[in-house]
């Protein structure tokens, strides 16, 4: 086998140790013969997961997704390229977006509004700014109207990463070029209140009224809520009792900036106050305001009161977010013992909630860390039976929970099992159950193991550098 490789020694030792099916593809045919040879069913979800795994490069990620999307099981849809789209901006890959942007426009792939929101978030959470705005003043080029729906979208990715600066500036420079509509106003005043700033907001208010739009509930829930965040809770709840009288009825986003306000300030009486004024008006809670009382509670170590409440919440028929039940999970195992964390996984699981690889990797580190070890393994379990593969953190876990508890053979045989798979858990987990080995005097156990893990390193190290130089197996 030939291949081109640098001159170095160890280069030329890892070669000369290399299997014989070690490759490096070269050229665009060789690779799409190798990924065709592949035998797997191709679909967007596959397309999806392999793009977005991150340890591509751009070109990679591009020439993958050209060889599939010319398969006849993708169908080429919008929605099938915004996947690549965002995940080359997710990478900074900026100058392969906008080419991708321009094959789509070039192939009859018409571009919709969330492929906007795709590339302009890309542009401003990488610190782009000037170059989303740039790319909003030729959105014709692009296939888009520069539109008030385009201009919102904009203002949407800007005030979201706290651009606002940036924000109020752009509506200056487009007003008269683009009609303005009450989201408009709306969504540059949102940014403005999670930041406090009640003299900008003023200001964006009386542009609002100025355009001839009246305020309605939802500009009075950002009001609300900058108050609060300016510490000025007195005229927030002035705001909030004087509504009917400036023709204004509260409803839930009203409702969620008061209760917020007062879980901001540690006051979680004051939040239950306006709950069960919410309640008693007929105004019935959503996700958002389970979610702010069950987080404020949980911050304030009110575990009981948040179990009630995610109770409450599964109740009414609202089944939380997988990202939402790893925020509760994340934030109960910075403290206690892990029953509290066992509640909230069971109760979303069974109201039907999807459970993220991080909320079960939280779980078991807590469960290790206490040594339940027979909980720990039956979410091992669990894990597996949700489709979930365990990787080097899950065993890691799992060996640090045996070891903690005294179970050293089985920590030795999961260790085993961890190896033979390819992994290599890190040099402290190996220590660790090195040491308790050599502590009971299972000296030749301990040899056994440390050899296997040595040859194991060796392997994942050489894979790496494999890797690296842009070899595949």
């Amino acid at each position: 086998m030939s291949l081109i490789i640098n001159g170095d020694s160890l280069t030329r030792h890892i070669i000369s140790h290399a299997p014989p099916h070690l490759q490096k593809l070269k050229g665009e045919a060789a690779i799409e013969r190798a990924l065709s040879n592949v035998d797997v069913e191709i679909s967007s979800e596959l397309v999806a997961k392999v793009v977005n795994r991150g340890c591509l490069s751009g070109e990679a990620m591009v020439r993958f997704f050209e060889w599939a999307i010319k398969r006849d099981e993708i169908e080429k849809r919008i929605d099938v390229y915004n996947v690549i789209v965002k995940a080359l901006g997710r990478q900074k890959y900026f100058g392969l977006m906008l080419e991708m942007l321009s094959k789509m426009r070039a192939r009859g792939v018409v571009a919709d509004q969330e492929t906007l929101f795709i590339v302009m978030d890309s542009f401003v959470k990488g610190k782009q700014v000037s170059r989303a705005i740039k790319m909003f003043m030729c959105l014709d080029e692009f296939g888009w109207e520069c539109d008030t729906e385009a201009l919102n979208v904009v203002l949407g990715c800007l005030c979201k990463r706290s651009y606002l600066s940036s924000a109020s500036v752009l509506v200056k420079k487009m007003k008269g070029r683009v009609e303005f509509n009450e989201a408009t106003h709306n969504i540059v005043m949102s940014g403005w209140s999670r930041c406090g700033n009640v003299s900008e907001f003023e200001k964006c208010l009386e542009a609002m009224v100025g355009d001839g739009f009246e305020p309605d509930s939802c500009t009075h829930s950002y009001l609300i809520e900058c108050l609060g965040r300016a510490g000025r809770m007195d005229e927030a709840v002035d705001i909030f009792e004087n509504l009917e009288k400036d023709g204004c009825v509260a409803d839930i986003c009203v409702y969620n900036a008061m209760i917020s306000n007062f879980l901001q300030i540690g006051d979680c009486d004051g939040c239950l106050r306006y709950y069960q004024r919410m309640l008693s008006m007929k105004c019935d809670p959503n996700m958002d305001t389970y979610v702010r009382i069950i987080y404020g509670f949980l911050k304030a170590r009110r575990v009981s009161d948040a179990l009630e409440m995610f109770d409450e919440m599964v109740g009414s028929g609202i089944i939380p977010t997988t990202g939402t039940v790893t925020s509760f999970i994340e934030l109960l195992s910075s403290y206690g013992p892990p029953h509290a964390m066992l509640m909230i996984y069971k109760k979303a699981r069974k109201a039907g909630c999807s459970i993220s690889l991080s909320a079960y990797k939280l779980l078991l580190t807590r469960l290790a860390k206490f040594g339940k070890c027979g909980m720990m393994l039956d979410l091992w379990d669990e894990i597996q039976e949700s489709g979930y593969s365990s990787d080097v953190e899950v065993y890691q876990h799992i060996i640090i929970g045996l070891c903690n508890n005294g179970q050293l053979e089985n920590a030795i045989l999961v260790m085993e099992e961890c190896l033979l798979k390819g992994f290599c858990p890190s040099r402290l987990v190996c220590s660790r159950l090195n040491n308790k080995l050599l502590t009971l005097n299972k000296v030749e156990t301990a040899y056994k193991l440390f050899m296997k893990i040595k040859v194991a390193r060796q392997s994942e190290n050489a894979r790496k550098h494999w890797r690296g130089k842009g070899w595949h197996f």
